[in-house]
């Protein structure tokens, strides 16, 4: 059975950090390309970085830009995001997904066939 599993949310102080996992089991992540999305509540879900499965080329929103590092460890069958500076605004439910790829990533949640379960990232004082 294909399935990831998101880890690493929790509650932080604004400007704090938190690194979320994105594991794999029943597949190998190293043909997949990986997206990071999120839905706050009463939100649309919104993609936030993505990465691709070739040559590890990424992609991030501007709203996370500068402070978000996607990166992957096949070895591993995982995939990290490092999220710095956090803002209130970065609530959310995170949620990594994985779609076969040849050298094609993308941030439209549509292209995406497998999805995690998320996990809760709160950001507050």
């Amino acid at each position: 059975q294909l399935q990831l599993v998101e880890s690493g949310g929790g509650l932080v102080q604004p400007g704090g950090s938190l690194r979320l996992s994105c594991a794999a089991s029943g597949f190998t992540l190293v043909y997949y390309a990986i997206g990071w999305f999120r839905q706050a509540p009463g939100k649309e879900r919104e993609g936030v970085s993505c990465i691709s499965r070739d040559d590890g080329s990424t992609y991030y929103a501007d709203s996370v830009k500068g402070r978000f590092t996607i990166s992957r460890d096949n070895a591993k069958n995982t995939v990290y995001l490092q999220m710095n500076s956090l803002k209130p605004e970065d609530t959310a439910v995170y949620y990594c997904a994985a779609q076969r790829s040849g050298s094609y990533y993308s941030l439209d949640p549509r292209w995406y066939r497998y999805w995690g379960q998320g996990t809760q990232v709160t950001v507050a004082s």
